[in-house]
């Protein structure tokens, strides 16, 4: 479900007003409105417009993750795969299927909550 204090936030860190949304995303001001009041919630299309309008990642505006933006990395730090312990490697692949559980939980409650 959509973080609607992020969208807020995030909107007016963008100094967007909220007609400007509505323009953006193609729609009513009070259909922008209503998905930033929590009485609407957004659908995927929407999300992705949201997410290049807002230039924040899904996952921040779903309340997923902290930061509105995930800086690109190469995964050469600390030398690079080759240079990773076994160890390491258990962690990371530990913290992924801990990530991708919790997206597919989020994303099961969005679709029963679209139903």
């Amino acid at each position: 479900m959509l973080q609607i204090d992020r969208l807020k936030k995030r909107r007016l860190e963008k100094k967007l007003t909220h007609d400007d949304m509505a323009d953006k995303l193609g729609i009513t001001r009070q259909g922008y409105g209503n998905y930033e009041s929590g009485k609407r919630d957004v659908d995927s299309v929407t999300l992705a417009k949201l997410v290049s309008i807002l230039d924040a990642d899904s996952d921040y505006l779903l309340g997923l993750t902290d930061t509105p933006r995930r800086e690109t990395t190469n995964m050469s730090f600390y030398g690079g795969p080759d240079k990773y312990t076994p160890d390491e490697i258990e962690e990371m692949e530990a913290a992924l299927d801990r990530y991708r559980k919790t997206k597919d939980r989020l994303r099961e409650e969005m679709e029963g909550k679209n139903e």
